[in-house]
């Protein structure tokens, strides 16, 4: 048996108002003294900023902020090499995706302790020691850091857009596919199948499915269900190693939209798409799963998103092209136009 070798998120905290009190969690882990930057947008900047970084002061820590506007390779490099010639120890990701995902890849290339304040549930980046950043060849995730410290306030996320919510329930649903997917590869191509992380991941995508009328309402407490679900699949992550129990050909068509789509949607939506044709590939209830995203507020049509019916149609017949390492249920030579027509329609992803 080959070592695995993997590192879970070291503290968690989940509740109403902490976005106010994150000094003293800070306290529990670092000196005062403690130099630390926080990475984060302009609109996050404006909002909340001010808020942590009156609380880390008062906690004793020396603040400063670096604000970003775009999750891309030069972007996250320029962040390293900033970091790189300061005496930051704590490096924390404010606001969503492309803030969390900077901010870890940076902490994970200069060796700087890293904390997760996602102010939106938009995916599972929350947790995951994994970074999506654009400017590669393809969409590809790299090795980032596991958080030492994740502040959820549900209260503020719940106030936060409810597409952003809605997306990242998006994103856990996609889960059920890509265990599929993972499980598929184990028996077809002998590729490592980890069962513990697996049904991790696949659980969270049943509390969801479970949970659906009281996420559905986007209350503290739904939000919080979500965030759960969320921290949950990043865990598996960190479990298996890889994003394998996390994404599948769901997350392959949601890459391949951004490619080839004028407008691309929120990743969360457009995983939940691909999840829908996925499922009916697979042979499971992909009916069910329409009826879920409909109770939440999820769009099951392109359409709804923007996005065009040829568009989804060419994502499909160039999503296992992505990742071709990453074997799925579209195979090595993925779909004809005609198979990929064929099944948008059927499930109505396209009319």
């Amino acid at each position: 048996m080959e070592e695995h070798y993997f590192s879970l998120p070291r503290n968690l905290v989940v509740g109403n108002g902490i976005i106010d009190k994150i000094g003293p969690y800070f306290a529990k882990l670092w000196p005062k003294g403690t130099y630390v930057l926080i990475v984060t947008g302009p609109h996050v900047y404006s909002l909340i900023y001010p808020r942590v970084k009156e609380s880390l002061e008062e906690s004793g820590f020396d603040v400063n902020y670096l604000i970003v506007e775009k999750p891309t390779v030069d972007v996250a490099e320029q962040a390293v090499e900033e970091i790189s010639k300061s005496k930051y120890n704590v490096i924390a990701g404010l606001g969503g995706g492309k803030s969390i995902d900077i901010a870890k890849f940076a902490s994970f290339k200069t060796s700087k302790d890293f904390v997760s304040i996602p102010t939106a549930a938009s995916h599972d980046g929350i947790t995951s020691p994994f970074a999506s950043l654009k400017g590669f060849e393809k969409p590809i995730s790299v090795k980032a850091s596991v958080p030492q410290l994740i502040l959820l306030d549900a209260g503020l996320i719940a106030n936060s857009p409810k597409r952003l919510i809605r997306s990242g329930i998006g994103d856990i649903l996609g889960k059920w596919t890509a265990v599929l997917d993972w499980k598929l590869a184990h028996k077809l191509k002998g590729e490592y199948y980890g069962a513990y992380a697996a049904s991790l991941a696949l659980m969270t995508a049943k509390h969801v499915i479970n949970n659906s009328d009281e996420i559905a309402s986007i209350t503290p407490e739904g939000t919080r269900i979500i965030l759960e679900a969320l921290v949950s699949s990043g865990v598996a992550m960190c479990i298996a190693g890889s994003s394998r129990p996390a994404s599948g050909s769901e997350h392959l068509f949601s890459h391949a939209l951004d490619i080839v789509a004028k407008h691309p949607a929120l990743h969360g939506e457009q995983v939940a798409l691909g999840t829908i044709m996925m499922l009916y590939l697979h042979g499971r209830n992909w009916i069910k799963a329409k009826r879920v995203m409909t109770r939440v507020g999820l769009p099951v049509k392109a359409k709804d998103l923007g996005i065009e019916d040829v568009e989804v149609v060419r994502a499909l017949t160039m999503a296992h092209k992505i990742r071709p390492e990453r074997y799925t249920i579209l195979g090595e030579k993925g779909l004809t136009w005609e198979a990929a027509e064929a099944l948008a329609r059927k499930t109505g992803v396209i009319d």
